[in-house]
């Protein structure tokens, strides 16, 4: 059986204010053509395929059109809610869904798998959405029983005991779970929205050992928790990059080949298309701008670091650079100062301003700038005299 396993598609997102939507819909092009080449049998989606809550129209019909392609190949797909979507929302008219789309969202779901069979026999997909433990809590235990701990790790537990109790009532099928979850000894970035819950933000791989595939969902970045785990676990990582932790990654979706019972999964990376590539550059402003023939059209984080803010900096960087998405001003060289500067009631005005102007450009003022300063402040003067 070929199972593609992808996540945190954050439909809706945007980068630094750069509407994500059209390279959002391309990923989802691709994928369609990559089920349909590859022959792919189950699409596994284990959460977070909004980025919000209440996702715009727009995302919304994105998923749907995504959705009604994947079914038109042939395969099964089976999503999950992660800690961005709401369970509620993505899982609004499932009953109602075509053929062959399965939306997991909610705790009673964890023990009604979606069964897929191949030539060896059944496989079941187990969904568990994000499980906040503040709420899971109750839900994982029966009425009148007390909650279970506060920890993302007690209600993983909970959720995987209802699991592997549902799979030995089909002692020869296969198990995938998709589990949206932060696992212990996975690498997060800047762009994953903290799940700390009484100071703990994950869960032991070791509570999710026995399957015989866990497609997990919420880190960014594609890697292989196999061996922490104990059996075969993988984050397929976001399609897009989020934030400039993730520059580095190479986004990927995974393709996993189950064989016959007790054979191990194999699963092969692929690379997903790359819109445009995310750069960071540190320098002086010379420096920078002399590296535009080999960024000039990448999405850019300039770090610059002249001794004195340069002169209208944002305007040389935006003209070079038309992706720019951020500045920061880093200057070296220059002493580090420790607190606020103080303002004393006595000081000379124009003296403040002086001192405030070095101490945002790191260098004291030139004669023209102090004369700009001096002739805004008798301005000022001049007009509260005159009221």
């Amino acid at each position: 059986m070929k199972i593609l396993h992808t996540s945190d598609w954050h439909l809706g997102r945007t980068l630094h204010k750069v509407d994500l939507h059209e390279h959002q819909a391309a990923f989802l092009d691709w994928l369609v053509e990559l089920v349909r080449d590859e022959q792919v049998d189950v699409v596994v989606v284990p959460g977070d395929v909004y980025d919000r809550a209440v996702p715009a129209v727009s995302s919304v019909k994105l998923l749907d059109s995504a959705l009604a392609r994947l079914a038109a190949t042939g395969a099964t797909v089976v999503l999950t809610s992660g800690n961005h979507d709401s369970p509620e929302r993505l899982g609004f008219g499932r009953s109602l869904m075509r053929s062959g789309i399965h939306l997991l969202t909610d705790v009673p779901g964890i023990e009604h798998p979606v069964s897929v069979t191949d030539e060896h026999g059944e496989v079941l997909f187990f969904g568990l959405p994000y499980l906040e433990p503040d709420r899971a809590r109750t839900e994982l235990v029966a009425a009148g029983e007390e909650p279970l701990a506060r920890s993302h790790e007690a209600v993983t537990r909970a959720a995987l005991d209802r699991v592997r109790e549902r799979g030995a009532a089909h002692p020869h099928a296969r198990t995938v779970v998709l589990a949206h979850t932060f696992v212990s000894g996975g690498e997060a970035s800047d762009s994953e929205r903290d799940l700390t819950v009484g100071g703990v933000d994950s869960v032991p791989a070791a509570v999710l050992g026995g399957i015989d595939y866990l497609a997990l969902g919420h880190l960014h970045g594609c890697q292989d928790l196999t061996r922490a785990v104990g059996a075969p676990a993988w984050y397929s990582g976001s399609p897009l990059a989020f934030s400039f932790s993730e520059r580095h990654h190479r986004k990927s979706v995974l393709m996993v080949e189950l064989g016959a019972p007790g054979t191990a999964a194999q699963v092969r990376r692929i690379e997903a298309p790359v819109p445009r590539r995310l750069t960071e550059l540190r320098g002086t402003l010379e420096e920078i701008l002399a590296r535009r023939d080999e960024h000039g059209g990448d999405w850019l984080k300039a770090v610059v670091t002249d001794p004195a803010r340069p002169a209208h900096l944002q305007e040389q960087l935006r003209e070079a650079y038309p992706h720019l998405l951020l500045t920061e001003y880093a200057p070296e060289g220059r002493e580090a100062r420790e607190g606020t500067p103080v303002v004393r009631r006595e000081q000379n005005p124009l003296e403040v301003m002086d001192e405030f102007l070095a101490h945002v450009t790191g260098a004291a003022p030139t004669p023209a700038e102090h004369d700009v300063l001096d002739r805004a402040h008798s301005a000022v003067r001049r007009q509260q005299e005159a009221s």
